[in-house]
């Protein structure tokens, strides 16, 4: 993918998403939790400092343009998750977000997928998104397909069966 995130970030109608930036990292770790995780592929971290392993790594993965993550806000501050935009210089970049748990039920995670699915639009090589979501995690296969996804695939990753979305470009 061409194109940097916006330095201001991006903006939905209830939503900022910026950039992760190492100022967030201990928001972020307080509310990852083994509930959290259980339609994720990865575990809570043991510690604040394995934790640093990895958003170190994503400070350079933005840095060479393949994986962008953005802090979801409320527009009054509130942290409530990460989402990102995974192998964004692809044809078919990989759309994720995690909310915490205490804000779940709210569109929150719809809104920050479409508004991040809305800016890689502008990327004229983006041909689709894939969306992977647990089978059995509801609330995020809502996502998908309130976004227009369709299934195309699975794939049985270690903790779970996982269905593949194919979501499509939000402009032309």
């Amino acid at each position: 993918m061409s194109l940097d995130p916006p330095p201001a970030g991006l903006v939905s109608e209830r939503l900022l998403l910026r950039s992760f930036t190492p100022d967030d990292a201990d928001e972020i770790f307080a509310c990852i939790t083994p509930s959290l995780t259980r339609f994720m592929a990865w575990e809570p971290l043991p510690s604040r400092e394995a934790f640093a392993s990895i958003w170190r790594n994503w400070e350079t993965l933005a840095e060479v343009g393949s994986d962008h993550i953005f802090v979801v806000r409320r527009r009054d501050g509130l942290f409530l998750g990460l989402a990102g935009l995974h192998r964004a210089a692809s044809k078919t970049p990989e759309l994720g977000i995690w909310i915490r748990e205490d804000e779940h039920g709210r569109g929150y995670g719809r809104e920050a997928v479409a508004a991040i699915a809305d800016w890689a639009s502008e990327d004229p090589a983006v041909r689709y998104f894939e969306y992977p979501v647990a089978e059995a995690n509801l609330a995020s296969r809502r996502i998908a397909e309130g976004l227009g996804g369709i299934p195309a695939a699975e794939r049985r990753d270690r903790k779970y069966t996982a269905v593949i979305y194919h979501v499509p470009r939000r402009r032309s």
